[in-house]
């Protein structure tokens, strides 16, 4: 099987800086880690190559320090890893940023699973993954609990939902995203950290992706934050005492003044 599984580099605190101009996160320069649902989804891909064979293929989209995540994927099983990076991407919403992965998708050719972490941890949206199915014209289940068997050219997987779960049957090639249930990802091995080292991570751009640069990052976004602002602190509350009758017609005219 070739599987392409899609991972986000994320900040590792929730103490982030916003570029006043743009009010998008300032990646460059901050501590990050990888996306943790994104680990859930690497390593059901590795698991999946270690029981029918093939080949995992990490792909991300951001700065160059976020070949770093595409590394520590290949330290835990991962054959190799493609960055896409390029100024025109920068500020995408997950339209664009889905829209981006999946020219880069294209650009690797045939593949038979793409997987997606559920959602990331610094945007919460779980739109990119389903995005990327919508551009590509594949099918897609998210919040994937399971993959229960890959016979010929389908999968029969578990997803969770409000009520509980269901069981599906999905054609191959499609597209998954995946919850923290679904396994325990590997830590990775002194073997799987040289390998990483070493790894040659292929770089594209948006000239090497056969992409309209009008749909890419922060122009090509069709959702943008107007304004960011820390909401003002709550006051104070009241209690109130007295007897039951007092006590409600000062609340009445509390509530009242309120309104």
């Amino acid at each position: 099987m070739n599987i392409i599984v899609c991972v986000k580099q994320v900040p590792e605190t929730t103490d982030v800086k916003i570029d006043p101009k743009t009010n998008t996160l300032i990646r460059e320069g901050a501590a990050s880690i990888v996306n943790p649902f994104d680990a859930y989804a690497v390593e059901e891909a590795v698991r999946l190559r270690e029981k029918f064979g093939g080949k995992v293929t990490v792909l991300s989209m951001g700065p160059p320090q976020a070949e770093k995540a595409l590394r520590e994927a290949i330290s835990v099983g991962a054959d190799e890893g493609v960055l896409l990076t390029d100024r025109a991407f920068a500020g995408s919403d997950t339209w664009a940023t889905s829209y981006t992965l999946a020219k880069g998708i294209e650009k690797l050719g045939h593949f038979d699973m793409i997987i997606c972490g559920k959602q990331a941890s610094d945007g919460d949206t779980a739109q990119v993954g389903p995005g990327i199915a919508t551009h590509l014209n594949v099918p897609q289940a998210t919040y994937v609990k399971k993959i229960e068997e890959i016979k010929g050219d389908k999968a029969r997987i578990e997803r969770m939902t409000e009520a509980g779960y269901e069981i599906i049957e999905i054609p191959l090639p499609c597209l998954l995203t995946v919850v923290k249930e679904i396994n325990e990802p590997r830590l990775p091995s002194l073997k799987g950290k040289m390998k990483a080292k070493k790894a040659d991570i292929k770089i594209a751009a948006s000239g090497d992706l056969n992409l309209d640069l009008s749909m890419t990052g922060l122009n090509g976004s069709p959702t943008k934050v107007v304004k960011i602002f820390t909401p003002p602190p709550k006051k104070g509350g009241r209690i109130l005492k007295g007897d039951a009758q007092d006590t409600a017609c000062e609340l009445a005219e509390l509530l009242r003044c309120e309104l």
